[in-house]
C-alpha cells in the first residue's frame, strides 16, 4: 500500500517561499539630457524607446562626435538586476544598423555598484549576465565605445535594454503601451531629490504610467516614509492623489538650475505635506 505525505498549509507554504515573494519592481520611465531630434521630433528617438522590447523603436544620442550618450532608468522601488539583454545600434532595418553608430562598451551603474560590459557588432539581443548583480531604484547607462556608423558625426544608437531579475524580464512588450512620449508629463517625470546637496532624504518619482512614488528617508536614522499614488499633468498643474487627503491639483515650475546647464529645479505649490514644499532638484 502506498502511502501519501499530507503537509500541513503552514509547512506546504515554508516549501515554497517564491509563492509568497512579491514581484519585483518594472521600470518606470527613461530619461536622457539630450537626444536626437529631441526639440523638432522629441518622440522619435525617446528614451522610452529602449525599454519597449521592440525593434521598431529606438533611442539615439544627440549627433557630434563626443556627444553624451547617457540614459537613467527608473524603477517603480527598488530592485535588483541580474541580467540584461541590449540590441545595440539602430535596429529597425540593416541599412540603418549599420548606418548609425552601435554601442559596443556599455556601463550600467547602480546604487552602489557597477558593471561594464563589451557588446557584439550584430543585430538582435545580446545576453549580458551580471554578476554580481546591481541594486537600486534607477541605473545609469552610458556608452563608452562605440562601433562607429557610415559617418563620423552620426550618433550611436540604442533599440532595446531589457532587465531580468530571476528571469523574469521588468520591462519590454507588456510595457510597450504606456511607452509613449507625451509632452504633457515630459517636464515632470523622472526621479527628483529634495534636501542636503548631495545627501538628500526626499526622492519624488514621477513614472509614465501615472504613478509617482514619493519617500521620505530621515538622515537621522528613522524608518522611511513611502507614499504612492496616481497624478495627471495638465499645461503647468499635476494632480495628485494622496492617501487620506484625496486628489490635490497644485502648481508646478521646472526651471533650469542656476549655474548647472542641463540640471533642474521642480517646485510644487499648493495644499501639500511640508516635506513636498521645499524645491526638488534633478540631481541628487
Amino acid at each position: 500500500m502506498r502511502s501519501h505525505l499530507v503537509l500541513p498549509p503552514l509547512l506546504m507554504l515554508a516549501t515554497a517561499p517564491s509563492a509568497l515573494a512579491a514581484p519585483p519592481p518594472s521600470v518606470g520611465y527613461a530619461q536622457s539630457g539630450d537626444y536626437l531630434e529631441k526639440d523638432s521630433n522629441p518622440g522619435k528617438y525617446t528614451p522610452l524607446n529602449v525599454l519597449d522590447g521592440r525593434d521598431t523603436t529606438v533611442w539615439c544620442a544627440p549627433e557630434g562626435e563626443g556627444a553624451p550618450a547617457r540614459l537613467t532608468i527608473g524603477f517603480k522601488g527598488v530592485t535588483t538586476v541580474d541580467e540584461v539583454r541590449v540590441y545595440t545600434g539602430n535596429g529597425t532595418d540593416r541599412e540603418s544598423f549599420k548606418g548609425y553608430a552601435r554601442a559596443k562598451k556599455i556601463s550600467l551603474e547602480g546604487k552602489d555598484s557597477a558593471r561594464n560590459f563589451t557588446l557584439e557588432d550584430k543585430r538582435g539581443q545580446q545576453t549580458v549576465p551580471l554578476n554580481p548583480p546591481v541594486t537600486g531604484g534607477w541605473f545609469t547607462l552610458e556608452v563608452k565605445d562605440v562601433f562607429p556608423g557610415s559617418e563620423s558625426q552620426i550618433p550611436v544608437c540604442l533599440t532595446d535594454v531589457v532587465f531580468y531579475y530571476q528571469g523574469k524580464a521588468l520591462n519590454g512588450t507588456k510595457l510597450a503601451p504606456v511607452l509613449k512620449y507625451d509632452a504633457r508629463q515630459a517636464p515632470v517625470v523622472g526621479t527628483w531629490f529634495g534636501g542636503l546637496q548631495g545627501a538628500p532624504d526626499r526622492f519624488l518619482s514621477f513614472y509614465v504610467d501615472g504613478t509617482y512614488r514619493f519617500t521620505l528617508e530621515p538622515l537621522g536614522g528613522e524608518e522611511p516614509t513611502v507614499l504612492t499614488g496616481t497624478y495627471s499633468v495638465s499645461s503647468s498643474k499635476v494632480t495628485l492623489e494622496i492617501p487620506k487627503k484625496g486628489k490635490v491639483s497644485v502648481r508646478f515650475t521646472r526651471e533650469e538650475a542656476e549655474g548647472q546647464p542641463g540640471e533642474y529645479t521642480l517646485t510644487l505649490d499648493g495644499e501639500l505635506p511640508d516635506e513636498w514644499k521645499q524645491p526638488f532638484r534633478s540631481r541628487g
